[in-house]
């Protein structure tokens, strides 16, 4: 985009102004936030609200070596519009202005609450969140069926990124920081030839075309537990896809801190409640489960040997309880998880 106008903190108010989103004269103030990783966002503050203000970049924000498509910021605002009539909870936050030649995203601000990765870093109690964004994620799968959809999410450039960082990266010699013990286990894993055969196999399907609308970045730090039930940001890798990578990614950052203190059973009903949940609402199989269980153990392992490292695993210990809780997901995944399916999943319907 050589012509773009790029927005910062000098021009981000007149820019506002021409819009119609604040009016002649209306004082603002201009606050940095989120983790900023992909676009640029800002939220912006008047006496009248505050609302977020995102722009996407050719090259991302936090990582600029990669440059990637800004259709990706259309991408969000499309998927925001496709999941209204299955958001009956106010899961996505509302759309208050697109601009798609200069790729602004303008969102409602939903203040200042807690992430859920937070939240399930102290240990809290999020079933039921945790079950409404199931309950969303089983509508928009189950509503989006469409095949022509995928004509309107041409995302391959973000897919295939954010892909190669789940299924690939951590799964080959690499120069990640990893403490000496953790770098040994992953070298091992590395060599297990069957192991990293079933990874790629899950990278296939995650890449294959799909049946319907996902989010595909279901991860704690992108929700938000506001007062009023949770909220599902930042869908800048939305595509037509498996609908069991939304799920496995929720389930496993659901167990992830729980294993990581070694009390992985202590979340055995949340668990189930957010299987069953999402499983009333799609009908989803024994077999759907299997897959679901293998991308969260996958999920696990990139967030303890990839590059998004997450808090909960800065020990050695606890990266080492995650691994093999992750390793477990993935072999056991093609059996329906074996007892972990029946004791913290629930078991899912035969509807294969």
């Amino acid at each position: 985009m050589n012509g773009q106008h790029r927005l910062d903190e000098t021009n981000l108010l007149e820019y506002l102004r021409n819009s119609s989103l604040l009016v002649p004269g209306e004082e603002a103030r201009i606050e940095v936030v989120g983790d900023g990783n992909v676009n640029w966002v800002r939220r912006v503050r008047s006496a009248r609200g505050s609302r977020v203000v995102k722009q996407a970049r050719p090259a991302l924000e936090r990582f600029p070596e990669y440059r990637v498509s800004t259709e990706r910021l259309l991408q969000e605002a499309r998927f925001y519009e496709l999941a209204r009539p299955f958001d009956r909870d106010g899961i996505c936050p509302q759309v208050l202005h697109v601009d798609t030649e200069q790729r602004v995203l303008v969102l409602e601000d939903l203040g200042d609450c807690e992430r859920l990765d937070a939240a399930l870093e102290r240990g809290a109690d999020v079933t039921p969140e945790c079950v409404a964004l199931a309950n969303f994620l089983g509508r928009l799968h189950v509503g989006t069926c469409d095949p022509e959809l995928a004509a309107q999410f041409p995302n391959d450039e973000m897919r295939r990124l954010h892909g190669d960082h789940i299924f690939r990266l951590p799964f080959r010699p690499n120069d990640f920081s990893l403490s000496p013990a953790v770098a040994e286990r992953a070298r091992e894993i590395q060599a297990d030839t069957t192991l990293v055969a079933s990874v790629d196999a899950a990278h296939a399907r995650y890449l294959a075309s799909g049946r319907c609308l996902i989010h595909g970045d279901v991860q704690p730090a992108n929700v938000l537990l506001a007062a009023n039930g949770p909220k599902l940001l930042d869908a800048e890798i939305a595509q037509l896809g498996d609908p069991a990578f939304d799920i496995g990614q929720l389930l496993g950052h659901l167990l992830l801190p729980a294993a990581a203190r070694g009390e992985a059973r202590a979340v055995d009903r949340s668990l189930r409640a957010v299987w069953q949940a999402y499983a009333a609402a799609t009908s989803a199989s024994r077999s759907d489960l299997a897959h679901a269980a293998r991308y969260a153990g996958v999920e696990l392992l990139r967030r303890t040997l990839g590059a998004a490292r997450v808090p909960a695993v800065a020990s050695d210990a606890a990266s080492l309880a995650v691994i093999d809780a992750g390793l477990d997901l993935i072999r056991n995944g093609e059996d329906h998880w074996g007892a972990l399916a029946e004791a913290a999943f629930g078991v899912a319907p035969e509807s294969e």
